[in-house]
């Protein structure tokens, strides 16, 4: 008896222990982590988790050693500067929402939000419903303050005083809550409110209530809980902004009270403390007659040191005509050849353009403002503080009809925040990397043309070449016509006094000033590691080199990834401290008052949990996050590297990810999957999830597929070909290692890889089933179409980059014809599914249509898919299920011999529609 039941404990305990694949519906479930933090002094790391389709989970994980606590449907996570607390907006569960709208509840009665104050010291948490917003102070640990929905109560008496209500435009009552002591005070009908950074002061605007609280701007002060009224004039202020001591306040006002007025006057004060609000700026003294409005739309800023108030200004817009019906008003647009920007460029970007402010500036001690910015100079580039008194000025609006470049030229200036002198820097140069460094000494940029960096030392005037004899660009690396970009810069260090500069594998540590003293501080090319700096503060402006630098490394041979730490001293070399066969994340979240660190690391077959460590010396790492622990029940395939030669000798590598329970004497299904190079994601976690545009690489080894990456290298005019040249040797190599079926051979890609299998499957017919997503069929009518998402000309993507044709369509149209499916496609023997969204903004989708229209009048099997609004890649979730359900049934069914669905067999008529989705299997 005793061993009968061992045996039965031991079959059952094998059959709920067997794997089984991963199926479509496992994706809601995934969990994503985000919102990760750590408490200042390194004893909690806080992080939310997310599933595709349900509610999040808060997790605060103890550092050292006390209870997990979970908070259900917890985001918006904030900790407080003394580590003492926890708070957190609790959202109504997302089945009770959708119960309320599908009872049709009014917006007022839906469920609400509510926020959680915890305590690390009690472990005791407070809680307040109806929550519309909540702020707390940037450097404080001890307020918060939050607007509430007004309370849904029915009035039964029988007489119905009126009486002023809550709403949108009358405001909502403000609460301000002290964490200390437990105080709770509040305002009513608030619609703005704002903490300084140090919490001492709130500010907020309320639309009033009676005589004891007027409409108007008033102050609270935390320290002593008195209110203050700060002034009357009456209007709807829009913004609030404070200085970053907290002394110094400015709002921009919208003084029109009837709600009536075509152009807006705003007005701009300014303040010290609780002082009365001065009116520094109005429409009424314009300090630029081609300027005169004042922009709500851009928040006022102060300088780091307080010295300097910026803000935006705006021209007076063309009034409407108020005496003319709509039905009288034509529409229309008008392309014309002399306009800078494209007209679909223009709408593209139309809300922008209405909403462009520029930038002036008021300089608190003269109390005189300047303008820096105009639409001749329409662009400033700040520093983080602002405190600089030249500033860096861009105009580039002379050159936009340059639209067949893909990075158009631009002229640098700086402009004084004191006269409005601009000083030029450069002209008529297309460059990169453009940026002024923290503490405004030098102009630092990277000229395409060039392939070189250059600083303007802003004192002196003057420029100097950098890399004169180093190459900080890799033309092998990129293989567009257009000039290869740089590696960037990591930033600078204290006193602007190095620039510290990225090759291929190095930092270089120049001085701007003086090139010929530059450093290399890594020794990376010797080892083929790639270096990168780490900053560990999220607030940094300069690289601190008083303390020793985490960096991450990346092998460029073996893809392998990892931390080193460096010291400054001379001839210092980087110390590897955690390297391994994965993929570690380049940002790490540090705890401000402590070592501890947060960051992940994942491969193929490894969510990337965080894990934490005691110090950069990763000697003690532990793992402080379980997102997903569903994947042990799931059979996961594996990744390997494949490497092999190209039809034309070049050496190349491709990720190959095996079946779940991999048997080398069998033999399988395989799909290739391609791009561009992909080859360095070997050691990155594929998320299951619905598709947006292109297959899970977990999903389908999961399910008895191998799934082919090759790498792709290009040859300028033949993007086809070289495709062609790459991909097939590495499918042959892979059928030639003995457990691929070379008669169930499927590929899949969208948008570039889309437009690579449509050529690939007029070449050659190994290829039992073809997917091409977004596809360019017809290089000669998409040369001169629009990427309706941005308004830009596709001219530029054919002539300098993707597409990389490299001439115009008149200068060498067999190239534009060579490449160009199209036209060979009576050659085409494999069946074509495509997925081509009638709002498509980077592909026009008409190219899908010239290849579908083109194979069904050649009698080709083909389907196209057109889901109704989507753009480029699926956004919406439902169709994203949709869609890999599809794609899944077409390669089953001709690579695996699964029956066929009605829509491939049948199709969905039109008068089916939203019906009959046609996912049924005969």
């Amino acid at each position: 008896m005793k061993q009968t039941l061992f045996f039965l404990l031991l079959l059952s305990t094998g059959i709920f222990a067997q794997k089984r694949p991963l199926q479509h519906s496992d994706y809601d479930a995934w969990k994503a982590i985000s919102e990760t933090k750590i408490t200042p002094n390194g004893h909690w790391v806080a992080y939310v988790l997310s599933p595709q389709e349900g509610d999040n989970k808060l997790i605060l994980y103890p550092l050292l050693g006390n209870a997990i606590d979970t908070v259900e449907r917890a985001s918006d996570l904030w900790l407080s500067q003394d580590s003492r607390w926890a708070a957190y907006k609790i959202s109504p569960s997302k089945s009770i929402v959708k119960a309320a709208k599908l009872a049709k509840k009014k917006k007022e009665d839906m469920p609400k939000d509510s926020i959680g104050i915890h305590s690390f010291t009690t472990f005791e948490t407070i809680k307040f419903g109806n929550i519309k917003s909540f702020i707390f102070p940037e450097k404080s640990n001890d307020w918060l303050a939050f607007l509430s929905y007004p309370e849904t109560k029915k009035d039964t008496s029988s007489k119905v005083k009126k009486t002023k209500k809550e709403s949108e435009e009358n405001g909502s009552t403000l609460q301000v809550y002290s964490l200390k002591n437990n105080a709770l005070h509040k305002f009513p009908f608030v619609y703005k409110y704002q903490f300084d950074p140090t919490g001492q002061i709130l500010t907020f605007a309320t639309t009033g209530k009676d005589s004891t609280m007027k409409a108007g701007l008033y102050s609270f002060s935390t320290t002593d809980q008195k209110t203050k009224l700060l002034t009357e004039v009456k209007g709807t202020y829009k913004q609030l902004i404070s200085s970053e001591d907290g002394q110094l306040w400015a709002t921009i006002l919208d003084p029109d009270t009837t709600k009536k007025s075509f152009t807006k006057n705003h007005t701009l004060y300014f303040w010290k403390n609780t002082e009365e609000p001065k009116l520094i700026g109005d429409t009424l003294t314009p300090t630029n007659a081609n300027l005169p409005l004042i922009s709500a739309d851009f928040e006022p800023q102060f300088s780091k040191d307080g010295s300097k108030l910026f803000f935006g200004k705006t021209p007076r817009g063309i009034i409407k005509d108020t005496t003319k019906l709509e039905e009288d008003i034509v529409s229309l647009d008008v392309w014309n050849w002399k306009d800078n920007r494209l007209m679909p460029q223009q709408l593209a970007n139309l809300k922008n353009d209405l909403k462009k402010s520029y930038l002036a500036v008021f300089d608190l001690k003269t109390q005189k403002t300047v303008q820096l910015a105009n639409p001749d100079f329409p662009e400033i580039r700040l520093t983080k503080t602002a405190n600089e008194e030249e500033m860096l000025l861009l105009a580039s609006e002379k050159y936009a009809h340059q639209h067949w470049l893909f990075n158009p030229p631009i002229d640098a200036f700086t402009v004084s925040s004191k006269t409005e002198n601009r000083k030029l820097i450069f002209e008529n140069k297309r460059v990169t990397d453009l940026r002024m460094s923290p503490d405004g000494k030098f102009v630092v940029w990277y000229a395409l043309e060039d392939t070189a960096w250059f600083a303007y030392q802003v004192r002196n005037q003057k420029t100097y070449k950098l890399t004169d004899d180093v190459n900080f660009s890799d033309k092998a690396d990129d293989d567009h016509p257009d000039e290869p970009s740089s590696y960037g810069m990591a930033g600078f260090t204290k006193d602007d006094d190095q620039g510290w500069i990225y090759d291929k594998y190095d930092i270089w540590a120049v001085n701007p000033s003086k090139p010929s003293e530059r450093k290399r501080l890594t020794n990376g090319r010797e080892n083929n590691l790639s270096y990168r700096y780490i900053s560990l503060d999220e607030k940094e402006t300069q690289i601190d080199t008083k303390n020793v630098i985490l960096l991450h490394v990346f092998n460029q041979k073996t893809l392998e990834s990892g931390y080193a730490t460096m010291g400054i001293a001379e001839n210092a070399i980087p110390e590897l401290v955690m390297f391994d066969k994965l993929y570690f994340s380049p940002k790490i979240i540090k705890a401000k008052e402590s070592s501890d660190l947060v960051f992940t690391q994942e491969n193929f077959e490894v969510f990337p949990d965080l894990q934490h460590s005691k110090d950069i010396d990763f000697k003690e790492v532990r793992k402080v996050s379980t997102a997903n622990p569903q994947q042990e029940n799931i059979n996961w395939g594996t990744a390997e590297m494949i490497k092999y030669q190209s039809l034309d000798n070049k050496d190349l590598e491709g990720i190959l990810y095996k079946p779940a329970n991999f048997d080398p004497s069998k033999k399988y299904p395989m799909i290739t999957y391609f791009y561009e190079k992909m080859s360095d994601q070997i050691y990155r976690y594929n998320v299951p999830q619905p598709a947006r545009s292109s297959i899970n690489f977990s999903y389908y080894p999961s399910n008895g597929y191998c799934v082919f990456v090759p790498d792709i290298v290009y040859k300028t005019g033949q993007p086809g070909q070289s495709a062609y040249d790459c991909i097939l040797p590495g499918i042959k190599k892979v059928i030639e290692m003995g457990f691929v079926d070379s008669t169930r051979l499927g590929v899949q890609g969208h948008s570039w890889g889309g437009y690579q299998i449509a050529w690939l499957v007029t070449k050659t017919n190994i290829f039992r089933a073809a997917e091409a997503g977004a596809p360019v069929a017809n290089m000669t009518s998409a040369y001169g179409g629009i990427r309706w998402e941005t308004g830009n000309s596709r001219q530029a993507q054919y002539e300098r980059t993707q597409s990389r044709i490299g001439v115009t369509l008149w200068d060498n149209p067999k190239k534009y014809l060579e490449n160009s499916p199209l036209f060979y496609l009576p050659n085409v023997k494999t069946p074509v599914l495509m997925m081509h969204n009638d709002d498509d903004g980077a592909v026009p989708w008409y190219q899908g249509i010239e290849m579908f229209m083109g194979l069904k009048r050649l009698g080709k099997p083909v389907w196209m898919l057109n889901y109704n609004g989507e753009k480029h890649g699926l956004t919406q979730r439902k169709n994203r299920k949709d869609w890999s359900l599809r794609m899944s049934q077409y390669f089953d069914y001709y690579l695996k011999d699964a029956p066929i669905p009605e829509w491939m067999s049948k199709g969905v008529p039109a008068t089916e529609k939203t019906l009959n989705y046609g996912l049924k299997l005969d």
